[in-house]
């Protein structure tokens, strides 16, 4: 019943306080929405490096957040400030290079020298992950901040995958208890959830594309159809992206990324299935509706 009733309070105060940002700070095509998403991917990037740090994937927490702010600082210089897109592969590529070459300059005669060089292998491959996942992917919704109507848009994202979690999640908890394990990386998820959970963003994508034409002017399909496949696409996208995060800390063995949401747990559980969906609804809007 806590774990409800914080549930609930992070959805009625936590989801209408992101919103007010999006809609009241519009600013420099909503550069405090950017630096949001930013800081979202920099605690994301820790919490991957503590789950890392479980399977002797060595990282500090602070080159784990640097390089986390990597993708969406540069995403951000380029949609608030304008900065020639060449920003964003020039910081990933160089962030690349430091994981390459930062043993280099482990000095010989240094305490524990000979570990931090056995460690080299374990090291970079933790870097790479923590600079790509979830950055590169959640850094796509900064980009939707270039397309006309961003604010709308951003809003609609939220709408279908939320509203994908919050119907699976419910229907789950009603209807999915004799259901249950079709995956073994969640086992407490349901056949009944799983279909809820489509059908909601799905009906969400048709609903959008009917009710904003403005925003949702299909270039090749009927205003219906391409709102369908934008919810069914996106929806599909959220719940891998759930299920792609419950797999790494299942073979970490944590059952929460971390404990900085009352309810869900860490930032990771919280923003898993909009990480792997932002760019899936970006290149299905852009190639049906723009």
């Amino acid at each position: 019943m806590k774990k409800l009733t914080e549930r609930l309070l992070i959805f009625f105060i936590g989801l209408p306080l992101c919103l007010a940002i999006v809609i009241l700070l519009p600013q420099k095509n909503h550069l405090a929405t950017n630096i949001l998403v930013t800081i979202f991917c920099v605690l994301g990037a820790v919490e991957l490096r503590d789950m890392l740090k479980k399977k002797n994937f060595p990282i500090s927490r602070l080159e784990a957040g640097v390089l986390g702010a990597m993708a969406p600082v540069g995403m951000t210089l380029l949609v608030s400030f304008g900065v020639d897109p060449f920003i964003i592969p020039a910081l990933i590529v160089t962030s690349a290079g430091w994981l390459l070459v930062s043993v280099v300059f482990v000095p010989v005669r240094q305490k524990n020298a000979e570990t931090k060089l056995d460690n080299a292998l374990d090291h970079t491959v933790a870097g790479f992950a923590v600079l790509f996942y979830p950055s590169s992917f959640l850094s796509w919704l900064i980009l939707m901040n270039r397309l006309p109507h961003s604010s709308t848009l951003i809003i609609a994202f939220l709408c279908v995958v939320f509203g994908n979690d919050s119907l699976a999640w419910t229907v789950g908890i009603l209807f999915g208890k004799t259901n249950r394990g079709i995956v073994a990386v969640s086992p407490n998820k349901s056949l009944a959830g799983f279909i809820a959970g489509i059908a909601a963003s799905t009906g969400a994508g048709l609903l959008l594309a009917a009710a904003l034409p403005y925003v949702f002017s299909a270039a090749r399909f009927p205003p219906p159809v391409s709102g369908l496949v934008l919810g069914l696409f996106t929806g599909a996208a959220a719940v891998l992206g759930d299920l792609a995060e419950s797999a790494l800390k299942r073979s970490a063995g944590v059952k929460d990324s971390g404990a900085l949401v009352p309810g869900r747990g860490g930032i990771l559980d919280s923003i898993d299935s909009l990480a792997l969906s932002a760019p899936v609804f970006y290149v299905v809007y852009r190639l049906l509706f723009v």
